[in-house]
């Protein structure tokens, strides 16, 4: 069957998706992707998974995509972050039987995207990203798709997407933020910039950003033109996004962890940070239930605080506490799902369009991280140093006094300090594997268990060959006593003869 291209691929296999759940790392997992699905959402992606990770990791496919198959979850896009095309080739041949197409990310604005060189990081890359995605075109039996962010200069952004298409990408998801835009930083999407790649290119289109409401996706697909619009915050604060419905929040939470029940294995971080990102407003004021939310290690614990959660919010709504909902600026009382708006920028520190805030701001806050960089004190520390500060009171925080790794010679991984192959662990089995050798810095001994298995082997042989020796001299023995009569009769009869009673004879 010959594979579906572009508006066919979008018809035919995704069957006119317009309601979408984005790639969302640790986030977009199947037991999410289903709840989604059940509360109106028409296509979801996996969560961003690591080319590189996923080619050498067979336990990293597993748990990522090999155990989540699941026929209610289709249609489903595989996304990957890769920087090597033949690297990205090999995961997307892995992967192209379980999902109905794959995505490379190039839309990721993270440190850790930055670090590796890949997401939004490779949009000026314009030549390598041709080649990954004509050789993905090529060489997979299912569509590629992009996701991407915006330039600043809008004519930029359409020869960026003109060129991907020509490279065949078959539909392009634009995020209307460039990569600065992210963090306290976020601001607000440039739809103008996904309209004019919509009107540039012959492929569908999907956007993502600022969207929050079902009113705000039926704006979007009118101003832009799009054929569908991604969500990410927006679904993890309410997944019954795409319905038009702000439900419970306890609601939303015991079906998802009843999902979880139903589709085990799921990372008891993955379901966590669901809960936190669900009960948001509530634990705002429930700081207690919080800390115990952030101590629980398993599933049913976490359902217990959730249905604590439940409670005393029932509890507010039979007492007629409203007193509190009135001085919070929530559309909706703190137990209804609902989006989190990031606070705005202060009128005192302006932020032009891609929230690039002014050079005194700039200034300011690079002066506090090094502050925090080089002096290490718990008042200037972030919260998450601190709480790593409490449980090892020696640890430290400063660049400088930073022990300095060096790399694995293949993956650039830090590697094994005493590694004999100067290779980070993973690399370091994989060779000494192929060459039957052994690493004690990393406890392989491959080449000590094959010398043991083959003195074993020999010794085995040995001790055969001696028990045949054995036998052939008892055969030999036996015959000769066959021969000569047993060396117990010959003892018998050379032995001197007792003498026999004496009958006495009567007269």
């Amino acid at each position: 069957m010959a594979k579906l291209q572009a508006f066919e691929f979008w018809r035919k296999t995704l069957k006119e998706a317009r309601y979408v759940v984005a790639p969302m790392v640790d986030q977009s997992e199947l037991a999410w992707r289903l709840l989604s699905r059940r509360h109106g959402a028409h296509l979801c992606y996996t969560p961003m998974l690591h080319a590189q990770v996923f080619v050498r990791d067979a336990n990293y496919r597993r748990d990522n995509l090999y155990n989540e198959v699941c026929e209610e979850d289709r249609p489903l896009i595989t996304q990957f972050c890769a920087n090597d095309p033949e690297v990205f080739i090999q995961a997307a041949l892995m992967a192209q039987d379980y999902c109905d197409a794959i995505d490379l990310n190039l839309g990721c604005p993270q440190m850790i995207a930055k670090r590796g060189q890949y997401g939004a990081f490779l949009q000026d890359k314009w030549e390598l990203l041709e080649k990954m995605v004509r050789l993905a075109n090529e060489k997979l039996s299912v569509p590629i798709t992009c996701k991407i962010r915006v330039f600043e200069e809008m004519e930029k952004t359409v020869r960026y997407a003109q060129m991907l298409e020509r490279a065949g990408c078959q539909l392009l998801t634009v995020h209307g933020r460039t990569k600065d835009q992210k963090g306290a930083m976020t601001g607000i999407a440039n739809w103008e910039h996904i309209r004019a790649v919509r009107k540039a290119v012959n492929i569908p289109v999907f956007a993502n950003g600022n969207i929050q409401h079902l009113s705000d996706v039926e704006c979007c697909i009118q101003e832009t033109g799009v054929q569908g619009v991604m969500s990410a915050e927006g679904n993890l604060h309410n997944p019954a996004l795409f319905e038009g419905r702000s439900p419970p929040v306890w609601e939303i939470a015991e079906e998802y962890l009843e999902l979880v029940k139903l589709h085990p294995p799921c990372t008891l971080s993955y379901v966590r940070a669901h809960l936190f990102k669900l009960w948001h407003h509530t634990l705002q004021i429930h700081q207690d239930l919080r800390e115990d939310m952030a101590k629980m290690k398993t599933v049913e614990g976490l359902a217990d605080v959730s249905k604590q959660l439940k409670l005393r919010c029932q509890e507010e709504i039979a007492n007629g506490n409203g007193g509190e909902e009135k001085k919070s600026s929530l559309p909706f009382p703190h137990w209804i799902c609902q989006p989190y708006i990031r606070p705005v920028p202060s009128p005192e520190e302006p932020v032009p369009y891609g929230n690039k805030r002014g050079p005194e701001v700039m200034k300011a806050m690079c002066q506090k991280r090094a502050l925090e960089d080089s002096d290490g004190t718990a008042d200037q520390l972030s919260k998450n140093k601190q709480k790593k500060k409490s449980r090892n009171p020696n640890k430290n925080f400063c660049v400088e006094q930073k022990p300095k790794y060096v790399k694995c010679e293949q993956c650039g991984n830090p590697k094994g300090n005493k590694c004999v192959f100067n290779l980070c662990r993973a690399c370091c089995k994989k060779k000494a594997y192929k060459e039957v050798a052994d690493c004690p810095s990393h406890g392989l001994r491959f080449k000590t268990k094959a010398e043991k298995q083959k003195a074993e082997e020999n010794g085995k042989v040995n001790g055969e060959e001696k028990k045949e020796e054995t036998k052939e001299e008892t055969r030999e023995e036996t015959k000769e006593e066959k021969k000569n009569g047993s060396p117990t009769e010959r003892e018998i009869s050379s032995s001197p003869q007792p003498p026999t009673k004496l009958q006495v004879q009567p007269l």
